[in-house]
């Protein structure tokens, strides 16, 4: 009998623990404004690192949050006024193994250091018009994404 009580307790601690992620990205994604972007937490290992996530536009900021994560809060922020798009490429070999087949690999160059992100072909466009979008008077040319070429 303490087997089969353990179990359930087991079960119901793991449907817990999914529905609390799954109301997670619920509250992340009810405003809108949210794209699914990996980011390379890690470069360590050539083609490694890769984390997947959610992405919410929010003003200025890019805020970044871990698809499988308790934390409320984002992981990475990324702020318009402090990034410029380096270039663009396509996934090598082994990032094709984890990121799905339409995306595309974007680094990005930020004031503290350079960080890789991997979106949706479609969704490029839409991240790439937002970091272009700064408000008048708010960029400098040092932050500005002029750098910006394919390959």
């Amino acid at each position: 009998m303490r087997i089969v009580e353990a179990i359930g307790i087991g079960v119901l601690i793991l449907l817990a623990a999914l529905a609390l992620l799954f109301l997670r990205r619920m509250v992340i994604t009810r405003r809108g404004g949210t794209i699914e972007l990996g980011v390379r937490l890690s470069t360590m290992v050539p083609g490694r690192g890769w984390s997947a996530g959610l992405a919410r536009f929010a003003g200025d900021d890019l805020r970044w949050y871990r698809i499988f994560s308790f934390w409320p809060g984002p992981r990475r922020v990324l702020s318009r006024r402090g990034l410029a798009v380096d270039r663009r490429r396509a996934p090598d070999a082994a990032e094709r193994l984890v990121l799905p087949p339409d995306w595309v690999i974007v680094r990005c160059v930020t004031r503290r250091s350079p960080v890789e992100i991997a979106m949706a072909e479609r969704a490029l466009t839409g991240f790439l018009s937002w970091v272009e979008a700064a408000p008048p008077g708010e960029s400098t040319p040092d932050t500005r994404p002029y750098r910006y070429r394919a390959g």
